[in-house]
């Protein structure tokens, strides 16, 4: 049976290959970072993010989205590492909403590689934040844990690493959020959607004479022309 957390409570995990899905209704980034015991970010190296989506044990989305699946492997993580942070932070630009207030609540589900959710939070009671620590994996001697956390900045995604002890946190934050709008900006729209064939408008002439039908538009192959009289 699926945990159904609320901010601050912990649930075991029971498997240490995972995913996390995200479904925030608009486009988020969605990252994660490594903590070490005394839950600091020891370096770029440890943020996966749109820009660097890769570290081991970890794999985040390349770009924005309404939903995402973030693959973890926690027995592949660096040994230094005791946590994974999941993040998501609004994406800048004309139009995108400028805090978590605008939107609706984020919901996140730790699934096994099945689709089977072990755990899931709805992350409530945000206003002006525009980053936020989602959840968070972290161990406890050779057992793995989530818990809800919901820690929202208001100074969004530069503030959030920072907290973290990143030193470099407004340089990254920065890198990330460039990465996002270049790849927001690729991105081509869908085409609309097909009509059915018979809402479709016949744009050739109806065939009035006989011989009308599908085939009267085609030309036909050339008759030869009668023989004349023999010689």
């Amino acid at each position: 049976m699926t945990a159904e957390l609320v901010r601050g409570q912990n649930h075991p995990l029971p498997q240490t290959r995972l995913e996390i899905r995200v479904s925030a209704g608009k486009p988020v980034v969605a990252g994660a970072t490594l903590s070490d015991g005394a839950g600091k970010v020891r370096g770029v190296e440890w943020v996966a993010h749109p820009g660097s989506p890769q570290l081991p044990g970890l794999e985040v989305s390349k770009q924005a989205a309404a939903d995402h699946r973030l693959a973890v492997d926690l027995g592949a993580l660096p040994a230094e590492a005791d946590r994974v942070n999941v993040l998501l932070a609004l994406p800048a630009g004309v139009g995108a909403p400028v805090n978590f207030g605008a939107v609706a609540a984020p919901f996140i589900a730790v699934t096994g590689l099945d689709g089977t959710e072990v755990a899931s939070y709805t992350v409530t009671d945000l206003d002006a934040e525009s980053a936020v620590v989602a959840l968070e994996l972290y161990r406890r001697q050779d057992a793995w844990k989530v818990r809800a956390v919901g820690q929202g900045y208001a100074g969004g995604l530069a503030d959030m690493l920072a907290d973290q002890g990143l030193p470099q946190a407004h340089e990254l934050a920065s890198q990330i959020l460039d990465a996002v709008a270049r790849g927001m900006a690729r991105s081509v729209a869908a085409p609309p959607p097909r009509t059915a064939d018979g809402d479709r408008i016949r744009r050739t002439a109806p065939a009035t004479g006989p011989g009308s039908g599908a085939d009267a538009t085609q030309p036909g192959p050339a008759r030869p022309a009668p023989a004349g009289p023999g010689p």
